[in-house]
């Protein structure tokens, strides 16, 4: 690879050799049909972290948020409308069946006018009703957790947990994305829907993980390569996919690493196991999603439908683009009678180096690029309402 190097926040530069499957940001400005410069993506950067922008938007008091409620959605559908579609008769029938007490919903006598929801068990003369509801649309937000916070719903230590300041649903409850430990910050993406949480954070879909990451000493192109190639961890090997310098003061050195799976703690052991401590990290990418600029700690956006659509089309492409990837490897072991591993092989001797580190490319070459897809970064549907709705709010109070 190539050497370069560009200046960082302090004039130096730095060394760029080592890194590898680095995303391209866009610029931040594009001119649009009617002719006005529009925010391309309007989320935060690597450089905003290390040129301290990150943290002075914390304690702006430009616009203040305001108050934030779900977005609405279509009403379930009335008892008497759903048994009258599954062709039990008139919807007037169907009340006089309601009136006569002669349907339950979930084991409990109907009233007319009630509604249902998928899931509902409907029996008429004690008898099971077979009909069709579309299941709720799923729901997702960003949210900006702070340090402090844990990412569960029951603590036993009786910590603050993220869950107590999100929005309350009606059916179901949120799950979490994957998770982020009690001393790390930034994005992290919650969904009422358990299979897209599936999608979105099984390693099998790939999706990629972007750090800020603040260690304590720089690291040495020896170590950067090794954390590129893997380092052994308790629970087996572990890769970052790219590392970028960032500079820093003093011994406080910022890089920008990405990774494709979300192992407890697994970014701080591995720079740990290089011998470097991690002072300070932050999520400030998840896929296609990155932090909304101006969300702050302790606030949450929920994404609209366009934007959950790009959120599941990104892991539909990562996951098609796994498999194209896949297939010769996987039709050449077949050819060649090659399986698995035999059990007690230790990983990290011999020849095993050079599979892992092949592995490792595999891994970083099969996170497709956003800006080099159809979906691009995602959120700023949903961050261009939020922000309308700041200004009104903002309006409001000055008048």
């Amino acid at each position: 690879m190539k050497k370069s190097t560009r200046p960082d926040s302090s004039g130096k530069n730095f060394d760029r050799s080592v890194v590898r499957g680095a995303v391209k940001h866009p610029s931040l400005a594009q001119t649009g049909a009617n002719g006005i410069q529009q925010e391309k993506m309007q989320g935060y950067q690597f450089a905003d972290v290390v040129s301290g922008q990150f943290d002075t938007d914390e304690v702006s008091v430009d616009v203040a948020p305001s108050k934030r409620v779900l977005l609405p959605q279509v009403e379930n559908p009335k008892l008497h409308k759903v048994l009258a579609q599954a062709g039990m008769g008139s919807r007037l029938e169907m009340e006089r069946l309601i009136l006569e007490g002669r349907i339950s919903v979930n084991g409990e006598p109907a009233h007319v006018g009630q509604r249902i929801q998928y899931g509902d068990v409907v029996k008429v003369n004690g008898k099971p009703i077979r009909f069709r509801i579309e299941p709720p649309p799923p729901r997702v937000i960003a949210y900006h957790k702070p340090v402090g916070e844990v990412v569960t719903h029951d603590d036993p230590q009786n910590r603050p947990t993220v869950f107590r300041k999100l929005p309350r649903l009606m059916q179901g409850k949120w799950q979490s994305v994957g998770r982020l430990d009690l001393n790390t910050e930034g994005l992290l993406l919650l969904t009422s829907s358990g299979e897209l949480a599936n999608r979105l954070m099984h390693p099998r879909f790939g999706l990629e993980r972007e750090y800020a990451v603040r260690v304590l000493g720089a690291l040495s192109n020896d170590e950067k390569q090794q954390l590129l190639n893997g380092v052994q961890l308790d629970d087996g090997v572990a890769s970052f996919g790219s590392i970028e310098d960032g500079g820093g003061e003093g011994s406080n050195c910022w890089y920008r690493v990405t990774i494709s799976e979300g192992r407890n703690r697994e970014v701080r052991r591995m720079l740990e196991a290089v011998g470097h401590a991690v002072s300070r990290l932050i999520r400030i990418r998840y896929g296609a999603m990155v932090l909304p600029r101006g969300l702050k700690r302790g606030a949450w956006l929920e994404l609209g439908e366009r934007d959950i659509n790009a959120l599941m089309q990104a892991s539909t492409v990562t996951d098609s683009y796994q498999k194209v990837r896949d297939a010769p490897a996987i039709a050449d072991r077949r050819r060649d009678g090659v399986g698995r591993a035999p059990s007690g092989t230790i990983v990290g001797q011999g020849s095993s180096n050079q599979q892992r580190k092949a592995g490792s490319q595999q891994r970083t070459q099969s996170q497709p690029d956003p800006m080099k897809t159809s979906v691009g970064y995602i959120g700023s549907d949903s961050l261009a309402r939020y922000r309308q709705e700041q200004r009104r709010s903002s309006v409001g109070r000055k008048r």
